[in-house]
Parts: structure tokens; C-alpha cells; sequence
């Protein structure tokens, strides 16, 4: 099968760099640390996408392609080269997407033939990604012949400018946040996503299975893939691995077929993290709630609490007072405040 060609004929591809799910594979995760891949080591991610599964996706219009099938995307910045259009190209950034409107489109409209020729084929003379006319104006006709001089991707819009580049921006946005792949469980807790980590045996899937009988829901076991997108991180599990638990004397089993669809989750909001390790004797656990620790996952902090593992501690309990409270503080209750205040009211008598 011949391989599909990118949209930047005329510029030399270069070797791909590692994304972080990659350097994951090559440096272990240090949970001692209370960190994942701090914010100085995000890398910005490169994607290739199908052109007809983009133009579905975004409800577009192909009108020109060319003999290219992938579209590469480098950045979710956008731009509207309307100075462009008038000559001006110090600062441009050709590896953006280029969105044309009908102010963009009324200004070629009012040139020349020849200056309206220029003006298109300058801009298709670089590298873009692809151009996307939206509004009711369709693209003119030096502009389609432009696309197909230089094998440009052009695609047109039926939707209005702002909503449509909205669209777009929360599409690239996703599709190039930056990610990691940890070992870990997260589940939804009364709509708290909660990620259990700790090191392998500590009963992460245990704890999860307990979970998944008192009516929560599973998003992923033993490999949660994580990106951020803006300062929120969004949780979900690989496909391969995608609602299945291994349990430790029974081995593989299937949480969405054993437990129907409403035990399971296919992404989720991560909100707190919760590592599971083996009580120590001479270690001092938290018993009053403060200070509270946190978690940096691809440089966003998470609050952490840290819960020690032995015999005869219901953790699935403990989890659903962890998120109950997680809630409450987000409300703007805090049980140690309140304790605090009760304390102070009885010394004053």
C-alpha cells in the first residue's frame, strides 16, 4: 500500500521527536517525587490526520487536495492571513492552519484579477497545513487555482467565522495535548476522578473492583493515559487494555461486560490523586487533614493524599469519604476549619 503523503510537499519532513507517551517508555517514573513530567519538560505534539476524517469531523467541504491524504498538525495556534493578503509576511507562521473569512474574502474580491492572482499565490507558495474558507462566500477562483498549482489542501465552512475557528481551536487542542501513560487506576467517585497509584500488589484493582460494586465507575486500570489540556487533565485508558481489570488468582476479567455499561467510563477529569502504600509503623500519617500535599502530573498540581495499606482497612470506604470531602471543599466546607472554629468558641467561654 503506497504511503500516504502530508500536506507540505515542498518542505522536507524531518524525523519525528519523541512525544512523552515515547520518553515515558525510556525514563520510569519516580512516584517518591510527587511529580510526573513537570511543565519545563512538555514537549508540543505532532499529529497526522486522514483529510476526509478531518473534513467529517469538522463538517467541512474539500475543494481542493491535491494528491496529499494526511494533514500535519504541529500547533492548535490559528491564523487569518489577511495581512497576508495585503503583502505584509514578516512574522508569519505557516505551520498554523489559515481560516479565511468573509472580511478576507471581500478584501480579495475588490482587487484585480492580477493583484488577486498574486496575493493567492504568494500565500500558497508556503507550506501551510491547509486553508479553510468559511462564511456563505465561496473561495474565488485564483485561490482554487492557486491550491492546485502549489497542492495545497483547501476546505470550506457553511458556519460563521468565530464559532467555526471556536470549534477548530478545542479540536486542536485535544488532538495535540500532551500526554503521558502512568501505572495507576482512576475511577469516578460521586463525579470526583480520583487516580490510585502506589507500587504494583498494593491492591490498586482490588480496591477498584470494591468500588465498581457499590455503583462506581471505571475509567481505566493498571495504565491511565493522561493529557492536559489547558490546566486540566483528562484521563482515559489505551484501547487495547480499554475496561478490563486484572485481578491476582483469577486473572482477566471484563468490568463492562460483568457489570453492564453504566460501571464503566471512558474519560474523565482527574481531581485528585490518592497513593496507596504499606503501613509503616514509624512512618507519621496525616490524622487531621493538614497540611495537604500535592501531585504534579505534566505540570499541573493535584492535591494528594496518601493512604496506608493493611489488614482491615475498608479502602473503598476511605476512597468515598476522600471524594465526599474533595467535594465539600470545593464547596467551600473544610471539616479542620470547622473544628478549629469550635475549639476556638469554647475557649473564649
Amino acid at each position: 500500500m503506497p504511503q500516504k503523503k502530508r500536506t507540505t510537499p515542498n518542505k522536507p519532513i524531518e524525523e519525528e521527536k519523541p512525544t512523552v507517551n515515547q520518553a515515558a517508555a525510556d525514563k520510569p517514573v519516580e512516584e517518591s517525587s510527587q511529580s510526573v513530567y513537570d511543565a519545563d519538560e512538555i514537549q508540543e505534539t505532532e499529529k497526522d490526520v486522514d483529510i476526509t476524517e478531518f473534513a467529517e469531523r469538522m463538517d467541512l467541504n474539500i475543494v481542493c487536495r491535491g494528491d496529499n491524504e494526511l494533514l500535519h498538525f504541529s500547533t492548535f495556534n490559528i491564523s487569518r492571513p489577511g495581512l497576508q493578503l495585503a503583502g505584509y509576511y514578516k512574522h508569519f507562521a505557516p505551520e498554523r492552519v489559515q481560516i479565511m473569512g468573509q472580511m478576507e474574502m471581500t478584501y480579495l474580491q475588490q482587487m484585480t484579477h492580477d493583484a488577486r492572482k498574486t496575493a493567492c499565490e504568494t500565500l500558497m507558495k508556503h507550506p501551510i497545513p491547509c486553508l479553510i474558507v468559511t462564511a456563505t462566500l465561496p473561495p474565488c477562483d485564483e485561490l482554487i487555482a492557486a491550491a492546485q498549482k502549489y497542492n495545497r489542501v483547501l476546505l470550506t465552512s457553511k458556519v460563521r467565522t468565530t464559532p467555526f475557528v471556536n470549534k477548530l481551536s478545542l479540536y486542536l487542542s485535544e488532538l495535540l495535548a500532551p500526554s503521558v501513560t502512568i501505572h495507576g487506576v482512576l475511577m469516578d467517585l460521586y463525579g470526583v476522578g480520583v487516580l490510585l497509584i502506589g507500587e504494583s500488589g498494593i491492591g490498586k484493582s482490588e480496591t477498584a473492583l470494591s468500588l465498581v460494586e457499590r455503583g462506581h465507575r471505571l475509567v481505566a486500570d493498571d495504565a491511565v493515559t493522561i493529557s492536559r489540556i489547558g490546566d486540566r487533565l483528562d484521563g482515559t485508558c489505551p484501547d487495547m487494555i480499554r475496561y478490563f481489570m486484572e485481578l491476582r488468582g483469577i486473572g482477566i476479567i471484563d468490568i463492562k461486560a460483568m457489570y453492564g455499561a453504566s460501571a464503566v467510563q471512558l474519560v474523565k477529569k482527574i481531581d485528585m490523586v490518592v497513593k496507596l502504600e504499606a503501613w509503616d509503623d514509624k512512618m507519621r500519617y496525616t490524622r487531621l487533614g493538614a497540611p495537604e500535599e500535592s501531585y504534579t502530573i505534566l505540570g499541573v498540581k493535584k492535591p494528594l493524599h496518601i493512604v496506608p495499606v493493611k489488614p482491615g482497612r475498608n479502602l473503598a470506604i476511605i476512597l468515598e469519604a476522600a471524594a465526599r470531602t474533595h467535594r465539600l471543599n470545593d464547596l467551600g466546607f473544610n471539616a479542620m476549619d470547622e473544628l478549629n472554629e469550635r475549639l476556638r468558641g469554647n475557649n473564649k467561654k
